[in-house]
C-alpha cells in the first residue's frame, strides 16, 4: 500500500462546476486535515469577518472573478461556507498571530526546492520540484486534470480545499509553473497569491505569465519557476507584493524559500534554517556536477536537507511529492512521484497547442 496515495481527479465545465468537482474530491481531506489544525484555527479566529479579509476578497473578485467562482465551487463541493474556504486560500496573505506554537510557525513557513535546467541541443529543458508541506497532508492531496469551458486545459497538484496552481502544474499552451514559498514582510490588501498562481495556469505564454506577476495589486507573493515548451525558455521569478524580478535561466540553478535577487536586498524577510540549508546544499551539488545523474540525484538525496522526511530526519516539513517536467517544443512530458520509493506513479504527456 502506498505511503502517500495521490488521487487523480478530472474536472470539466464552467468555473463553478470545476470548483465543485475539486471541492467534493477533497472534502474529507479539508474537514479532517485542515479545520482542526492550529494554523487554521488561529487564522480563523483572527481574520474571519475582518475588513482585511474582505479587502482581499474584493480585490480577487475585481481582478479574477472566474477564479473566485472556482473557490465558491470548491466550498460548495466540500460542504463548507465560502468565507471559510476563501480564508484558507489566503493563508499566505494573512499574518499568523504571535501566540501560535513554534511548530505551527515552522509549518506555515515550510517551502519547496526547485531546479531549473536549461535545454542543451535537442534535449528538453527541465523543471524539477520537491513540494514540501505539513506531513498531515500525506495521502490527502490530488493531481487534478481540468478541461475548462474557456481557456487552456491544465493540470496541477492540489491541497485539500485550495485553489490549484500554487504547487506545480502545466497547461496545454506549454506553460509550466512550480512555486516556492517566501516570507517577506510586505503584506498589503490586494489579490491573494493563490489566485495569482491560478491565473498563471491560464497563461498562453511565458511572457503572459510574467506580466501577471508584475501586477502592482498583489497581496503577498511567491517565488515562481516558469517554463515555456515552445521556446524551451525557463525563468526564475521572485515576486513579493512589493516587486517582481525576473532571471531567465541560462545555466542550472536552484531555489528554496527565500529571496536571492539583489533587487530585494533591502526587503525584510524571514529566512528559515531549512531554506538556507537546502539552498546551500542544492547550489553545492549543482557546482559539483550532481545533475549528471539527473535532477532526481539532487531532489531525492537524503544525505542533505533537500528531501524532507519527518520520519527519517525529524523534519518539521515533509516532501509530499516530487515532480519532473521535460519541455520539448511540441510537448511536455511529466512525472509525479509520491516518494523516492514510489516512482512514476503519475505520468503523462501533454501536447502543446
Amino acid at each position: 500500500m502506498s505511503r502517500n496515495p495521490i488521487t487523480r481527479v478530472r474536472a470539466k465545465g464552467d468555473a463553478f462546476s470545476i470548483g465543485f468537482t475539486l471541492g467534493r474530491a477533497t472534502a474529507s481531506g479539508f474537514s479532517q486535515r485542515v479545520l482542526s489544525t492550529e494554523e487554521f484555527q488561529a487564522l480563523y479566529a483572527r481574520w474571519r469577518g475582518s475588513e482585511y479579509l474582505q479587502a482581499l476578497q474584493s480585490a480577487a473578485r475585481a481582478a479574477y472573478p472566474h477564479f473566485v467562482r472556482e473557490i465558491e465551487g470548491i466550498a460548495e463541493g466540500a460542504g463548507q461556507d465560502f468565507e471559510t474556504v476563501f480564508l484558507w486560500n489566503c493563508r499566505g496573505d494573512l499574518r499568523l498571530p504571535e501566540h501560535v506554537s513554534p511548530v505551527t510557525k515552522a509549518i506555515a513557513a515550510a517551502g519547496c526546492t526547485t531546479l531549473l535546467i536549461p535545454a542543451k541541443g535537442d534535449a528538453p529543458a527541465i523543471i524539477a520540484h520537491n513540494e514540501d508541506g505539513s506531513a498531515e497532508f500525506l495521502g490527502a492531496c490530488s493531481w487534478v486534470e481540468v478541461e475548462p469551458d474557456e481557456g487552456p486545459a491544465w493540470s496541477s497538484f492540489m491541497y485539500p480545499g485550495m485553489l490549484p496552481g500554487h504547487t506545480f502544474g502545466l497547461n496545454e499552451a506549454g506553460v509550466v509553473q512550480t512555486v516556492n514559498h517566501i516570507s517577506p514582510q510586505d503584506f498589503q490588501p490586494g489579490v491573494p497569491r493563490q489566485v495569482i498562481c491560478r491565473a498563471i495556469l491560464d497563461a498562453r505564454s511565458l511572457d503572459e505569465a510574467i506580466e501577471i506577476l508584475k501586477r502592482k495589486d498583489r497581496a503577498s507573493g511567491f517565488h515562481h519557476n516558469l517554463g515555456e515548451a515552445k521556446t524551451r525558455r525557463l525563468a526564475s521569478v521572485e515576486a513579493p507584493a512589493s516587486g517582481c524580478a525576473v532571471r531567465e535561466a541560462t545555466s542550472p540553478r536552484a531555489h528554496a524559500n527565500h529571496l536571492l535577487f539583489r533587487e530585494f536586498d533591502g526587503l525584510k524577510q524571514t529566512i528559515t534554517l531549512s531554506s538556507r540549508n537546502r539552498q546551500e546544499a542544492a547550489d553545492r551539488m549543482i557546482a559539483e556536477g550532481a545533475l549528471a545523474g539527473g535532477a532526481g540525484a539532487v531532489l531525492f538525496d537524503e544525505t542533505t536537507p533537500i528531501y524532507c522526511d519527518r520520519d527519517r530526519h525529524g523534519d518539521v516539513a515533509q516532501t509530499l511529492a516530487t515532480s519532473f517536467f521535460a519541455l520539448f517544443p511540441d510537448r511536455i512530458e511529466w512525472l509525479v512521484h509520491p516518494t523516492p520509493d514510489e516512482l512514476d506513479t503519475l505520468n503523462g504527456t501533454i501536447r502543446v497547442v
